[in-house]
């Protein structure tokens, strides 16, 4: 006879273990969108009725193709944190789920470095 209450034994254990560090993460990542959100619009606004010339200038300055860059990375991160959670809440079948992880992981990945490789040739001039 085993006279703990239960909740002591679920005590700080979670599902898998981790759903603190992962709702954090997404906390962190949407305020961090949040400011760079803020910048890309005022940057934008500021590029209303540019040619291309001026865009390419725009984005050559180091600090907006580092921001661009950050924005794209936190973009992409937070997504795929979001999409993950979507999965493990509503896809109940083994197989699709791990299938589905790893294709969003996969897409994560390669929009990421695209993305990057993009900025980083428009910012350099290549």
């Amino acid at each position: 006879m085993n006279l703990r209450n239960p909740l002591a034994n679920a005590h700080n254990h979670g599902a898998a273990g981790d759903g603190v560090s992962h709702w954090w993460a997404q906390r962190f990542s949407a305020i961090l969108l949040t400011g760079l959100t803020v910048w890309l619009v005022f940057a934008l606004t500021r590029l209303i009725g540019a040619d291309h010339a001026a865009a390419v200038d725009w984005l050559s300055s180091p600090f907006n193709a580092a921001m661009a860059i950050l924005f794209v990375v936190t973009s992409i991160y937070h997504g795929k944190l979001g999409l993950q959670v979507v999965i493990e809440d509503y896809v109940h079948h083994r197989l699709a789920e791990v299938t589905l992880q790893v294709l969003v992981k996969i897409a994560s990945i390669v929009g990421g470095l695209l993305a990057v490789i993009a900025i980083l040739k428009v910012a350099f001039g290549v």
